[in-house]
């Protein structure tokens, strides 16, 4: 899919580095970037192997990757359908204002709708007020009553063996 002169495409093998590069660069734009403990070889094996665990999408310019969106499906036991799952869209900081991120959030919405997928979602921090902006004109609802539990490392291990 191509519009205006971002072109949408499925990544390939050959995008790991260019995907990597910016999962850092969002990392450190959220200022987690002390968080990052993924390398290129863990992506390319999440991205390719057997039964790969996510997709993504990327698009280019000028044949130089400038945005990428990661995701995979969850499932909805209300709707009994499954779901698309945003896990990030990054648009490099020289390529936005372009309409880019919007581009990748349209051809995700046309993979569920493809997919016949029940729901299309992603989360946001607070803070990233132009993002929120976007989602909200593009017909996204905020969900205040929702808020993400998550268990890793140690605490995960721990939960694990019931403690």
């Amino acid at each position: 899919m191509s519009t205006s002169n971002l072109t949408i495409r499925p990544a390939q093998p050959a995008d790991v580095a260019a995907i990597f590069g910016m999962i850092y660069e969002l990392a450190v734009f959220e200022k987690l970037e002390h968080m990052v403990v993924a390398n290129e070889a863990m992506l390319h094996d999440s991205l390719f192997c057997d039964k790969p665990v996510c997709e993504a999408i990327v698009g280019e310019t000028d044949g130089v990757v400038v945005t990428f969106a990661l995701f995979f499906h969850n499932f909805s036991t209300f709707l009994c359908k499954k779901g698309l799952y945003l896990e990030d869209l990054y648009v490099k900081q020289s390529a936005r204002g372009k309409g880019y991120g919007k581009q990748m959030l349209v051809a995700l919405a046309q993979l569920a709708v493809e997919r016949d997928c029940g729901r299309f979602e992603w989360s946001v921090l607070d803070w990233n007020s132009n993002a929120i902006k976007l989602y909200e004109s593009m017909g996204a609802s905020l969900l205040p009553e929702w808020r993400i539990c998550r268990v890793t490392g140690e605490a995960l291990t721990q939960m694990s063996q019931g403690a």
